[in-house]
């Protein structure tokens, strides 16, 4: 306490509640590293960064905050990609990165119990030797939080067979915007009476409560797996063989695909693996289980890439080669760094039957802006990432990008998709939730959230378009029709 350089009374208070050095920030120098997470376009400076270690630290905060009407939110690693931890109102900034212990492993009952701060792809390295793994598996999953990924209910490549987040979430110990603590889904016992709040809280984007401690999901290695990579010189190509290969019975842990300039930002960066530069996509596919089994799926999938005139189609020989092959699509979205300035990553997601027909739209949306999209996705469950490339040095290119981001979701509502599939809303999404949802099915969401943090002191003003703008639209629509 002694030590800090500020008279203001809400600092010194909320530092003398976590004991210890390095408990708080509130610098301005300090604080620059917290104005926003990985969707970059939008910067507020929070008020403060407070660093709890313990469950009861992070209440004692939220308690104070919440008697002194202080806004606040949770931040993991910050790697969220749509605005979902940017102190919008100067929030003071609860960070739970000390709080990244492995609390319990429980192989008899395949479960593993983490605090939010523990990194994603830490949690598999600590029981691969056991034979087991945590599935969900986001691209930034070597710095990325398993609380994180609770709030915004992150996905990944292996989705597809194994589901995204809430599908490995037991159980969570959560601090509410008053301060209180509850316990959700305590022992993981399924189908647990009353409403599902597991499901509420996970995905709910940090609006509802802070957790604190997760409950999850652990599973036993595959007995085998093999991966194919498959060039074609179409993308309507590429698109069919994705249909046949589900259409035929066949769920590969993951279905992969990417675009030319796609192809040519990931050849640019740090895992080159020699794709051919002329192709206009490419399919990276894993199949998984018994061993058995695998040969005659991996035979039919080489058949039907066959079938759709692929260029080239080849198995992974050895786990080396897997590896640079995941290496290079895991680091997709900062590759395309090595090619332009700077990008906004979308989040789509569509029936994969309308593939074709979206990736023509969204090429026409690039020819139309003079922007260069990049197509990076999750193929076998129609989860588009469309990545924008635009140098925010160009005076409007920044504000373009987000134009053109809209248009491709709204490309993706139009199809009878949605406007994320991983990432969140943020801030990023929020008028775009009107493609998706009438205002009264708005409304009951917003009034779900009022249940749980009435003063709205707990990350306002994301996920859900504010009432203003509501009213706004509704305004401008009358005018059109008169």
């Amino acid at each position: 306490m002694s030590k800090l350089k500020t008279k203001d009374p809400h600092i010194r208070e909320l530092a003398a509640l976590v004991p210890g050095p390095y408990s708080i920030l509130y610098e301005r120098e300090d604080l620059l590293a917290y104005d926003c997470d990985g969707f970059t376009i939008h910067k507020h400076l929070p008020k403060a960064v407070v660093f709890p270690n313990t469950t009861e630290e992070v209440a004692a905060i939220v308690r104070y905050c919440a008697r002194h009407r202080l806004p606040f939110l949770a931040r993991g690693a910050g790697t969220g990609l749509s605005g979902g931890a940017i102190p919008v109102n100067g929030e003071v900034i609860i960070s739970l990165v000390k709080m990244k212990r492995l609390l319990e492993v429980d192989l008899e009952n395949r479960r593993a119990v983490v605090e939010p701060g523990y990194i994603n792809l830490k949690l598999t390295n600590s029981i691969s030797d056991k034979g087991y793994y945590y599935a969900p598996d986001p691209s930034s999953q070597s710095c990325c939080t398993i609380g994180g990924n609770v709030a915004e209910n992150a996905g990944g490549a292996h989705c597809l067979k194994y589901g995204v987040t809430t599908n490995h979430i037991l159980g969570l110990e959560i601090v509410l915007p008053n301060g209180d603590i509850i316990e959700i889904g305590a022992g993981g016992i399924p189908d647990a009476p009353g409403y599902d709040l597991l499901g509420l809280f996970t995905g709910s984007e940090g609006t509802l409560g802070i957790v604190t401690k997760i409950t999850v999901r652990i599973l036993k290695n595959p007995e085998a797996k093999q991966t194919v990579l498959a060039y074609f010189d179409k993308v309507e190509d590429g698109s069919q063989a994705v249909s046949d290969i589900i259409s035929a019975g066949i769920v590969p842990a993951a279905l992969e695909m990417m675009d030319k300039t796609a192809i040519e930002g990931v050849e640019s960066a740090a895992f080159p693996v020699g794709h051919p530069l002329d192709i206009e996509a490419l399919l990276l596919i894993e199949v998984d289980g018994i061993s058995a089994g695998i040969q005659e799926q991996i035979d039919h999938i080489l058949t039907v890439c066959q079938r759709h005139h692929v260029r080239e189609v080849k198995v992974a020989q050895d786990e080396g080669e897997r590896a640079r092959w995941w290496a290079n699509r895991k680091t997709g979205f900062g590759a395309m760094g090595a090619i332009s300035a700077d990008y906004l990553v979308q989040d789509g997601v569509i029936p994969r039957s309308k593939l074709p027909e979206v990736l023509t739209r969204i090429n026409q949306i690039s020819k139309e802006s003079g922007l260069r999209i990049a197509n990076i996705f999750h193929a076998g469950d129609g989860n588009l990432h469309p990545l924008i490339l635009f140098d925010a040095r160009i005076p409007g290119q920044a504000e373009k990008a987000l134009e053109v981001g809209s248009a491709c979701l709204k490309v993706c509502a139009d199809v009878g998709g949605s406007i994320t599939g991983e990432h969140g809303v943020g801030i990023e999404k929020m008028n775009e939730m009107r493609y998706i949802f009438s205002e009264d099915e708005i409304s009951a969401q917003t009034d779900i959230r009022e249940v749980f943090n009435p003063d709205r002191l707990l990350n306002d003003g994301k996920l859900f378009p504010s009432p203003g703008r509501c009213v706004e639209v509704k305004l401008a629509r009358q005018a059109e029709k008169v």
